[in-house]
């Protein structure tokens, strides 16, 4: 069976021979990793620092897709991308920053403000892949005028950017051993997040995607466009109330989730992309 790989988070890049590219940051050190199409294969390689264990990476077989005969189109159109391989992120903050960067934007342009942002103010590594860059620090954040968010673009998220870093210094050691629902939950108390913040954050962070918020615009775009046959309702509330009754089981719908926003990242990479809810 075929691998495919979900490349939904900004910080994915494509290179000169048309793979796909990310740093993270892993027990405090960085990690190149790269997707080797012809292998199927997800390649993990530290960039200094003392981490010998690498970042985790998660795969989902078609068999936790749901079995309702009534998304079937749906279904068929996301069995084809085989087995999704994700890479967790391993960084809460960057989670959150990530999620903070997505707030009431296009895809387009929160993966332009994310790069902007990290290439600015982040820590730069020179990689086979190209420069590359770590999320910018809580401190770092705090220390920035307003001039400075300005000057890559980001002056609509500096508010919840800054009430984030502060709360993350304080918390965020113990935001990392939480479970999911209860990670939301905290998340969600931070000023400036909010619940579609934090839940994808959360999922972002935990790989878990039974917890995103299934109503998201992106869920819904991506869902609509590889089953156009299939008739989506348009609210939020509406649709996360049939995406639910499609995958009563939590398995199901992490799976139905996550192949759906995979299918779209790769529609995303070859057309374009549509927006992203706030």
């Amino acid at each position: 069976m075929s691998t495919t790989i979900i490349t939904e988070h900004p910080a994915w890049r494509t290179t000169p021979d048309g793979g796909q590219a990310r740093l993270v940051e892993h027990q405090g050190a960085a990690w190149l990793a790269v997707w080797d199409q012809q292998r199927e294969h997800l390649l993990l390689r530290p960039l200094g620092g003392d981490s010998v264990e690498p970042p985790p990476v998660a795969y989902t077989s078609p068999i936790d897709l749901p079995t309702a005969p009534e998304p079937s189109p749906l279904l068929d159109a996301l069995v084809r991308l085989g087995t999704v391989a994700r890479l967790t992120n391993p960084s809460l903050w960057d989670a959150i920053v990530t999620a903070i960067f997505r707030q009431v934007v296009t895809a387009k342009q929160a993966r332009k403000r994310h790069h902007s942002f990290y290439r600015a103010y982040g820590r730069s590594f020179t990689t086979p892949a190209g420069e590359l860059a770590l999320t910018p620090t809580p401190e770092t954040i705090l220390g920035l005028s307003d001039d400075g968010f300005a000057a890559v673009g980001a002056m609509f998220n500096r508010t919840a950017l800054r009430a984030a870093a502060e709360a993350y210094l304080e918390r965020g050691e113990h935001w990392t051993t939480l479970d999911p629902e209860r990670l939301i939950k905290e998340l969600d108390e931070v000023p400036r997040i909010g619940p579609w913040t934090a839940a994808a954050a959360a999922a972002d962070f935990t790989g878990d995607f039974s917890i995103y918020p299934h109503g998201d615009l992106a869920v819904r775009t991506w869902a609509g466009k590889a089953a156009p046959g299939l008739s989506f309702p348009s609210s939020d509330r509406e649709f996360e109330a049939l995406w639910r009754r499609w995958a009563p089981a939590r398995n199901q719908l992490h799976a139905l989730t996550l192949f759906t926003l995979t299918w779209g990242s790769h529609d995303l990479n070859g057309h374009g992309g549509r927006t992203h809810r706030s």
